[in-house]
């Protein structure tokens, strides 16, 4: 299995000169810094690639003996296409894929692994939660229906951490070819299961520490949390 970090955008939001994976956390450490260490307690670093675009120099030097993947078009495209040219690298392989604003507990992983290795694709959610800006989700039939920010009465958020199998592969990359430049790759999900009929399960975490950084406040509250 290979492990993607989405790293290419330019993250306004947060209003930082750097990229926002560089984000220093309470503690000196930054946002990726914390994901490559978590993610190393429980798998090969080695399999780790970080799709890049936006001040890319930064990211490389700071983690010089990483795997990188250049999104030439990261100012012009969203994760669709970030994820796209990643798992087009990786199209025989499962892929375990987390965007690089992520901040989580590493014991949420072990959770993860177990769906990993039945090879259940899924997108980790978190009932808990349903804010307006996230990314809400559906289910029918136990699975992943509907995911995006337009979601209404979502059940809850997607996270930012998900994973396909290699059997779903063709079909996932067949849909985010089909997604418009600006779109994310949770609308890629959505077309691979209205149109392939993948079964996508919604892998709850709500009970460890997760949440992604958009603005300074979410900034401020995970420097709490954690």
């Amino acid at each position: 299995m290979k492990i993607v970090i989405l790293a290419a955008g330019i993250g306004s939001r947060l209003g930082n000169p750097f990229p926002k994976p560089l984000t220093p956390l309470k503690g000196g450490k930054s946002i990726m810094e914390k994901q490559i260490e978590n993610l190393s307690k429980h798998f090969n670093e080695q399999d780790i690639s970080i799709v890049v675009g936006f001040k890319k120099d930064l990211i490389m030097e700071r983690f010089p003996d990483m795997t990188y993947i250049y999104n030439q078009f990261f100012d012009a495209t969203n994760t669709s296409k970030s994820l796209l040219k990643a798992l087009k690298k990786h199209r025989n392989e499962d892929v375990l894929w987390l965007n690089g604003d992520v901040i989580f507990d590493d014991a949420l992983l072990p959770v993860l692994k177990e769906e990993i290795k039945h090879q259940n694709s899924f997108v980790s959610v978190n009932h808990s939660r349903v804010a307006e800006e996230e990314v809400k989700y559906t289910l029918k039939n136990g699975f992943i229906s509907e995911l995006s920010k337009s979601v209404e009465n979502g059940l809850g958020e997607a996270v930012g951490i998900n994973y396909i199998s290699e059997d779903d592969m063709s079909a996932f990359i067949e849909q985010l070819e089909l997604c418009d430049e600006n779109d994310y790759f949770e609308k890629g999900i959505e077309l691979a299961i209205q149109h392939n009929e993948l079964r996508i399960k919604a892998v709850d975490i709500s009970e460890f520490r997760c949440m992604e950084i958009d603005f300074k406040e979410d900034l401020e509250e995970a420097n709490n949390l954690f």
